[in-house]
């Protein structure tokens, strides 16, 4: 009698594998046999997942005109704070958005250039990711902010 190839075990080994492919292990609860559901992603107390939206921020003066509209965007944690990006004539500004003490809305964003240079916002938030506001760049030039999309 000749030897087999390969040993019986492999064989059982690699049948239970490809068996078992794409299974999951559902947790069940041993007092009454049923799957264990998980607790949901986001509850009260808990911190929820960060939105990025968009920040259009239009000329308003003269001094601003030269750069035309300028994308940017936030970072919002829906907790009233989020990073802020712009480029403004190749410029990068990276800074923070706050809502001001005391007020669910209102806020103010600042960004540090780069170059040296200082972006400074205010704005009004009409829901978590929509709003509108004026940015000032530390050349004098304004621009009218609008928040989402």
């Amino acid at each position: 009698m000749s030897k087999p190839l390969v040993p019986l075990g492999a064989v059982t080994a690699i049948f239970c594998a490809a068996a078992l492919t794409g299974c999951y292990v559902v947790p069940m609860d041993p007092r009454t046999g049923q799957p264990v559901m998980p607790p949901p992603q986001a509850t009260a107390g808990t911190a929820a997942t960060p939105v990025t939206f968009p920040a259009r921020l239009y000329p308003a003066n003269d001094l601003a005109s030269r750069y035309g509209m300028v994308n940017a965007t936030v970072s919002n944690d829906l907790q009233g704070r989020g990073i802020f990006n712009a480029v403004i004539n190749g410029e990068a500004f990276v800074g923070e958005a706050t809502r001001k003490s005391g007020s669910g809305r209102a806020g103010v964003a600042s960004g540090a250039g780069n170059r040296g240079s200082f972006l400074g916002c205010e704005y009004t938030l009409n829901t978590a990711t929509q709003g509108t506001g004026q940015c000032k760049l530390s050349d004098g030039a304004v621009f009218n902010m609008h928040l989402g999309n």
